[in-house]
């Protein structure tokens, strides 16, 4: 007998051929057989009607901090996902000397929204060198693989310590940088990660460390990857804005050779500016280097609503932020208060001050909607703007009547990145683009995007049919898997490690955000379950049966160069 068999079930296997019935049979940990199988299992589960996928594997999550206090790695294994990369951005937390450990969670907390007091009471900092940092993640036992890259902010404290923001490295200390990053991949590390985006800012204001450093330091990182097999070099590029500077500097770094990269992408409210992205791409590739760019797979930025933040910053506004969930509610029943919230907020509005915040962007409020599921795609006629129009109101006064009615849990977003639909479509079915960037771990009261993986499987893939189910699928596993560097995850064939997705796919997507204190210190945080899951598969474990975490936690530490 095998120790589980999935029959009947549609198999999309990760490489972009077409569906085809059939079983799959798990012994341990690894695929054992693919087609007919005609022999038991310990465990069966019947998939007849459902699809059969391999695992999806997030390339851009911020995760380094929160899966060591929350080993069921929510909300990304609730939509599928079954294995992770963290370190992207050049933001880790090795390696570090025990004098920066409070300077490298600061800046976790500037860039990516994390709350400081959580990450240093939350991690038990028993490390100094990467690969001590992958040991004490390992002990966590989470439930989803783990893949990690060295970040350069972590490796020039280390090195300069304070001069590592704003100094230029000598040539001693990027020898020195260097020996840490080949230690880390030695370690196991899948590769080197850096931001050159001014906005990635440590507490005082200045920009994160690395922004700033020279090209050499960033080429020499690159032939230590290379030096150790070749790996990933994950780059966050935003030269002032200047698209043919960002695509020079890839060229440069992806010259040094046998190396993947893959970059940070959107797009912008331009109708062309998807097919210009891919275009750059193309050319990038008929030159003969492997870039790859990230983008989050709809119009995003940050997310608000009265249980969390609030768009407007006007003095009533900001009194109401001040006040508790409960009592902000109760504060929408006093009609005194709520005339002064909408009079405040309709002159800030139309006046285009400062505080009017997120509002003042009549094009890019969304209101996700009070269906079953959000409504993440909605086109210019969705807009609140549009739809306050629409009804005879002004947006404030949508904004205020929708959080009231809802109870408070009504959830807008502010389209920062990726605004233009007809743009996005053209850029999402690039090959050259690779859906993700859902930042999962990160932004946790700006954003909810850890849910990617979902939003392409129901919406790009079932809904709009800009993708295949073949291709839609082959895009979240074997293509990731490929970037990152993992040769036995993301397709479903014998031998490759048994990380398996049984979904109901008419069924399959999400509910709306939801703000919760679940963070270390009772810190809150905006999470989103999945549905349509009949069970999610992590080295032949099943850890979600029926979109409900079963407690297994199988994840491994996937290292470089050295299987799991």
């Amino acid at each position: 007998m095998f120790d589980l068999v999935i029959r009947g079930g549609e198999i999309v296997d990760g490489t972009g051929r077409e569906p085809f019935n059939g079983d799959i049979a798990i012994e341990g940990n690894t695929i054992a057989a693919v087609g007919k199988v005609d022999t038991g299992g310990k465990a069966v589960i019947d998939a007849a009607g459902h699809i059969v996928t391999p695992g999806f594997i997030d390339a851009h999550t911020h995760l380094d901090a929160q899966i060591a206090w929350d080993p069921m790695v929510t909300p990304s294994t609730q939509h599928g996902v079954t294995t992770v990369l963290l370190g992207n951005c050049g933001v880790t937390f090795a390696p570090c000397r025990e004098e920066h450990r409070e300077l490298l969670a600061g800046m976790m907390e500037t860039v990516e929204d994390i709350p400081k007091h959580a990450i240093m009471s939350g991690l038990p900092w028993d490390w100094d060198q990467y690969g001590d940092y992958l040991d004490s993640i390992e002990k966590s036992r989470p439930a989803a693989n783990v893949v990690g890259l060295v970040g350069h902010c972590a490796v020039r404290y280390y090195v300069m310590g304070h001069r590592a923001v704003d100094g230029l490295a000598t040539d001693e200390e990027i020898e020195q940088m260097a020996a840490l990053v080949d230690n880390a991949m030695k370690a196991g590390a899948a590769g080197f990660s850096t931001s050159r985006v001014t906005a990635h800012r440590i507490p005082d204001g200045r920009p994160v460390p690395g922004t700033f450093s020279s090209v050499a330091e960033l080429l020499r990182m690159a032939e230590v990857v290379k030096a150790n097999g070749g790996g990933l070099m994950q780059t966050v590029l935003g030269i002032e804005g200047d698209a043919d500077k960002v695509c020079d500097l890839l060229r440069e770094i992806a010259a040094v050779g046998g190396n993947r990269l893959m970059t940070n992408t959107s797009v912008g409210r331009g109708d062309d500016d998807g097919r210009i992205m891919h275009e750059r791409f193309q050319a990038m590739a008929d030159e003969g280097y492997d870039v790859t760019g990230g983008c989050i797979p709809r119009g995003s930025g940050f997310i608000c609503g009265l249980c969390n933040e609030l768009p407007i910053r006007t003095p009533a506004w900001q009194a109401l932020r001040d006040l508790s969930f409960e009592d902000r509610l109760a504060a929408l029943e006093n009609p005194n208060t709520y005339e002064t919230l909408r009079s405040e907020g309709i002159a800030a509005v139309d006046d285009k001050t400062p505080e009017a915040g997120m509002m003042r962007a009549a094009k890019g409020f969304y209101w996700l909607g009070d269906g079953d599921h959000p409504n993440w795609s909605a086109g210019p006629e969705g807009s609140l703007h549009a739809m306050a129009e629409a009804n005879g109101e002004h947006p404030v006064e949508m904004f205020l009547r929708v959080s009231k009615q809802t109870h408070g849990k009504a959830i807008f977003v502010f389209r920062v990145f990726n605004g233009n639909n007809k743009s996005l479509t053209d850029w999402m079915r690039s090959d050259f683009c690779l859906p993700g960037l859902g930042d999962a771990g990160a932004h946790v009261g700006q954003v909810m995007d850890a849910s990617w993986a979902t939003h392409v499987l129901g919406y790009w893939t079932r809904d709009a049919g800009v993708y295949s189910l073949a291709d839609g699928v082959r895009r979240m596993t074997s293509e990731p898997a490929r970037v990152i560097g993992i040769e036995d995850r993301g397709t479903l064939a014998v031998g490759q490690r048994a990380d398996i997705n049984v979904i109901d796919y008419p069924r399959v997507g999400q509910y709306h955000p939801e703000y919760v204190y679940d963070f270390p210190n009772g810190a809150g945080r905006y999470t989103q379950a999945g549905c349509g899951f009949k069970a999610t598969i992590v080295n032949g474990e099943v850890i979600v049966e029926d979109d409900v975490h079963t407690g297994a936690r199988p994840g491994r530490i996937i290292r470089h160069g050295r299987g799991d």
